[in-house]
């Protein structure tokens, strides 16, 4: 439903419908009440941009994030927008935070603007807690088209693109474990769908090449570099090797390992996730699993134009991760 429809409808021009929208003088209350009963009728809100520009339209895609503060976030968010101006679209950015209430809520405020579609990046939208944690998308999908950057969620109108990180990680460890390395430590920050995708690799690279998976291997912590060295010598753990699903908390391994005069790479190696810039500013220099944040940002702006103009999309798509490969490996 758009104005060209609400002016069919109420049999008055699309011009009467704008000075309706922006309350006009020029229009008579009985014709006033005539449109806003149709648009009533039909759940239409008005575009706030039409409000401002009168008949001009204006294409928008809103995009939501957690906290584009999170360096994978920002390079999202940027990427996103450099590929939607090049379909002449503008964009929204929401930040919605982790909680559920704050994701509802900036799903709500773009809906209520008119948005041609919505692009979502993050796991964490993927929903932590069942089919009740993404009801709010379901909806969403009914009225719009909806891209899922980075998670996987199985609901019509959503489009799924993300990287394989279950094989990227399930890859690095089998290639650590050949390198030598069998006290293998994962650190991870949060319980989202991306995350369990790397602890599942992490966890049946061990079992399938013959090692125990430790309980006090597995560490969750703040993704934070300070925090991340911090808890580690207070947990003193005794490895020879961490993989990490951020490069922050790798960063922070790496300086527990100098802080307890261990080398690396000959004492421990050390993996990091997403590929920063991070990695070239410690010493020595990370090796990392690179997300792909522009490829998949490419490829949801893609898809999504193909959605509007009608075209046939997977559901899901989904790319491989590429290892870089530095000075904290030996593979």
């Amino acid at each position: 439903m758009n104005i060209y429809d609400i002016a069919k409808l109420s049999g008055v021009s699309i011009a009467t419908v704008s000075r309706v929208i922006n309350n006009s003088p020029k229009v008579s209350e009985k014709t006033k009440k005539k449109v806003w009963d149709i648009m009533n009728e039909y759940d239409y809100t008005p575009n706030v941009f039409a409000r401002g520009l009168g008949l001009n339209s204006v294409k928008t895609v809103g995009l939501v994030c957690p906290d584009v503060s999170e360096r994978y976030m920002a390079n999202a968010i940027a990427y996103l927008e450099k590929n939607l101006r090049k379909y002449g679209y503008d964009s929204i950015l929401m930040c919605s935070g982790f909680d559920y209430e704050g994701k509802v809520e900036a799903v709500k405020i773009l809906l209520d603007r008119r948005i041609d579609a919505m692009i979502l990046v993050g796991s964490h939208y993927a929903g932590d807690c069942g089919q009740n944690d993404i009801q709010y998308l379901q909806d969403a999908a009914q009225k719009v088209p909806v891209v899922l950057m980075n998670g996987y969620i199985r609901v019509p109108g959503v489009y799924c693109v993300l990287t394989d990180n279950y094989k990227a990680v399930y890859d690095t460890v089998c290639n650590l474990i050949e390198a030598g390395r069998k006290k293998i430590v994962f650190l991870y920050d949060a319980n989202s769908y991306s995350t369990t995708k790397k602890l599942e690799g992490y966890q049946d690279a061990l079992i399938d090449n013959g090692l125990k998976v430790q309980e006090e291997y597995k560490v969750l912590m703040p993704n934070n570099v300070l925090k991340a060295r911090d808890l580690l010598a207070k947990k003193r753990l005794d490895f020879d090797a961490v993989i990490a699903s951020d490069d922050a908390m790798a960063v922070g391994a790496l300086k527990y390992v100098h802080q307890i005069n261990k080398s690396i790479p000959e004492d421990v190696n050390v993996v990091g996730f997403n590929n920063s810039e991070l990695c070239v500013c410690c010493y020595p220099e990370m090796s990392s699993i690179d997300s792909q944040e522009e490829e998949l940002s490419e490829i949801a702006v893609d898809s999504l134009i193909k959605v509007l103009a009608g075209k046939s999309v997977r559901q899901k798509m989904e790319i491989p991760c590429k290892f870089f490969r530095r000075n904290t490996t030996q593979f």
